[in-house]
């Protein structure tokens, strides 16, 4: 007896499953690959749709995927964070302590220049991805390696401290952003600026102390926030900051009224017309 199904019926319906689990592993694959693409080129707070559509699925697609822009981030770039604890490891291995601690600072910033969203991410902290963090932290142990190495071979100031070199990051992004288009080389030679600033040299030293861990530390999360990337206390916090900004900008150049007239005279509007948010 063939069943309701008729003879081919039960298999087909076994089928079904299997089609959807290889139709959801392609989606997956390329929301993934979209992802790179477009945080490469536009950094993480890009719009979500714009990762969506490049995939060629709908957006409902991509939240069912990926419930929040934290967890596309970190499975779209945990090959990368992996790269800059590989380069660490790779440092490592050259005999000499300043030419060690030289190529890693190029080969992260050069990381670093070619793709916005890793940017971002290298000086963020994501402490819901366990997958990052560890990476991060296992890269940190061997970035401490190479600027003990560096400080012992007396070529590397001693009051040179691991922040320094998220400072350096934060400071790069924003050169490489500005000069991308017309002065590609510049952020290497801020790079190699930063680097004879670096070097050890003789006399006494004049620079402020650095910030501390805590400090740096809190600057991430914030940052974080602010690219959609936290959730909680940082994501209300950023809210809160964004805010201010825009208030403070409508009352330092009259944008708003005491009438209730917003900017260009919209009506209950509490929003700029233009400037910045």
């Amino acid at each position: 007896m063939s069943g309701a199904f008729g003879p081919a019926g039960p298999a087909a319906v076994r089928g079904v499953p299997r089609r959807l689990r290889a139709d959801a592993e392609r989606n997956r694959a390329a929301l993934l690959d979209a992802a790179r693409e477009v945080f490469a080129e536009q950094g993480l707070e890009a719009p979500l749709e714009e990762i969506a559509l490049r995939a060629g699925v709908g957006i409902g697609t991509l939240y069912r995927r990926f419930p929040t822009r934290t967890q596309l981030v970190a499975a779209a770039l945990v090959d990368k964070v992996a790269q800059y604890a590989q380069a660490a490891e790779q440092a490592l291995a050259i005999p000499d302590p300043w030419a060690s601690f030289v190529a890693y600072v190029e080969r992260i910033c050069d990381l670093q220049a070619d793709d916005r969203g890793l940017s971002d991410l290298l000086s963020m902290a994501l402490p819901a991805d366990e997958d990052i963090e560890r990476l991060r932290r296992l890269a940190n142990d061997r970035v401490t390696e190479l600027i003990g190495r560096a400080k012992a071979a007396g070529r590397l100031r001693q009051e040179f401290a691991s922040e320094d070199l998220l400072l350096l990051l934060i400071a790069h992004a924003a050169v490489v952003h500005v000069t991308r288009e017309d002065a590609p080389a510049a952020g290497r030679r801020f790079v190699a600026l930063m680097l004879d600033a670096f070097e050890l040299r003789n006399g006494p030293s004049s620079l402020p102390m650095p910030p501390s861990r805590t400090q740096m530390r809190r600057a991430m999360v914030r940052l974080a926030g602010e690219r959609g990337c936290a959730s909680g206390a940082a994501a209300s916090t950023a809210k809160t900051n964004r805010a201010g900004a825009i208030t403070a900008w409508a009352s330092a150049t009259g944008a708003g009224t005491a009438d209730g007239q917003g900017p260009a005279g919209r009506p209950g509007s509490s929003e700029p017309a233009s400037g910045p948010v």
